[in-house]
């Protein structure tokens, strides 16, 4: 039998215990198909990346699933006719995770970037050294009272067409 984790979002409209009840429907098509669920995690009530037919957020949960393909093909149907599901997303895998998944972990354990107060000085700056400021310009030149900007009064005349060019 081959490995599988799932990702399902349900609509946020539904209780916890509905999407306990759908996890539940869910497992029993696997295991009808002769598949298990080795692992089953509810992620809970979380905000979406965009909108998806109106809802902002959506409870999910994981399967970690060990089962034939026609199993996960009845999987999936049963899926795409169930209205309280938003999204659904399966991918075969080599090896089930073992333990809390990433989502389950508490941030100072999953190896997140933390604090970032380990970052050092910010490399070559140039001539600035650690001042962060630019110094003297130096002479800029005669720029008078336009500022550096062009106007349409300040650019040359157009040339003018000779009476037989028309």
């Amino acid at each position: 039998m081959s490995l599988y984790e799932s990702v399902v979002i349900a609509r946020q409209d539904i209780s916890a215990t509905q999407v306990e009840a759908l996890a539940d429907r869910l497992a029993e098509i696997l295991s009808a198909g002769g598949g298990e669920v080795k692992k089953r995690e509810m992620w809970g009530l979380r905000n979406l990346s965009y909108r998806i037919n109106k809802n902002r957020k959506g409870h999910y949960v994981l399967f970690n699933i060990s089962a034939p393909a026609a199993a996960v093909a009845e999987y999936e149907r049963q899926m795409r006719i169930n209205e309280d599901i938003l999204r659904y997303m399966t991918v075969r895998v080599e090896a089930l995770e073992e333990g809390l998944s990433a989502m389950m972990q508490p941030r100072n354990e999953r190896g997140d970037r933390g604090d970032r107060g380990d970052r050092g000085p910010r490399g070559d700056r140039g001539d600035r050294g650690d001042r962060g400021d630019r110094g003297d310009r130096g002479d800029r030149g005669d720029r008078g009272d336009r500022g550096g900007r062009r106007f349409e009064r300040d650019r040359a005349p157009a040339p003018q067409q000779a009476e037989g060019d028309a």
